[in-house]
């Protein structure tokens, strides 16, 4: 959520963008100019305060907070606390893998053996956490970067490790629209990051498809999971015949 400090710094932009002086504010408010300069300066008032300017400048307050909550930076990352309240309870990770999908809660339910309320439970813990911004009608807001990551050896990814990968990777990947390439190789060292930059945007590229396609039929629409890795590694067998 917005703190009272991000509106009142909005709201001096707006009094800028209206050309509105600290006495016509005053005016408009009732009170002495020298009582709105101080308490601009400030920063600290009350939200029903916040209101009232926004009545004077013809703004709606619930417009303002929305803009402004939309202009907060972005999570690359979760804290280490973050992630252990999500993968706490296995339905709050589904609904969170859900939302970084951009899953509206009928879509979730639909797919899923939860209920609404359970889904709206979920939701507000998310939004809790920070994942989500929760709005009317248990729509949201993602709170992450399109370059966000879970920790590398965090309990999300200590998670899927532990849980998921080898169920990932026994399957053939022989399907349509499916394979797996493992390549090995000796390159420069200053090249490696550039590698990595790639299978980042290949990453977003993925992710922004998922959000053009949501306007396909469920029946033109696959569920597929991307793994994209690359690290100096070799296998543990071979390490140990080296001389």
């Amino acid at each position: 959520m917005s703190t009272t400090q991000d509106l009142v710094t909005a709201l001096k932009k707006e009094l800028k963008t209206a050309q509105m002086t600290y006495a016509d504010l005053a005016r408009a408010m009732g009170m002495a100019e020298s009582s709105v300069k101080r308490m601009l300066a400030k920063g600290d008032m009350s939200l029903s305060r916040v209101d009232e300017i926004c009545r004077a400048l013809k703004l709606d307050f619930a417009d303002l907070a929305r803009r402004v909550a939309d202009a907060q930076p972005l999570l690359r990352e979760m804290t280490a606390e973050q992630e252990r309240a999500v993968v706490a309870d296995k339905k709050l990770l589904l609904v969170a893998i859900c939302v970084l999908s951009q899953w509206t809660l009928e879509q979730i339910t639909a797919a899923y053996r939860l209920s609404e309320a359970e889904c709206v439970t979920c939701l507000v813990q998310l939004d809790r956490i920070g994942i989500i911004e929760l709005r009317p009608l248990n729509r949201y807001r993602l709170k992450l970067a399109k370059t966000f990551r879970w920790r590398p050896h965090g309990p999300v990814m200590n998670y899927f490790r532990d849980h998921a990968l080898l169920d990932y990777f026994a399957g053939g990947f022989d399907g349509s629209g499916e394979g797996l390439l493992l390549v090995h190789g000796s390159i420069s060292r200053a090249l490696a990051p550039i590698f990595v930059e790639r299978l980042q945007r290949v990453a977003q590229d993925f992710a922004q498809q998922h959000q053009t396609d949501q306007k396909l039929a469920e029946k033109d629409r696959g569920g597929y999971t991307l793994v994209l890795a690359m690290r100096g590694w070799e296998f543990e067998a071979f390490g140990r015949l080296r001389r």
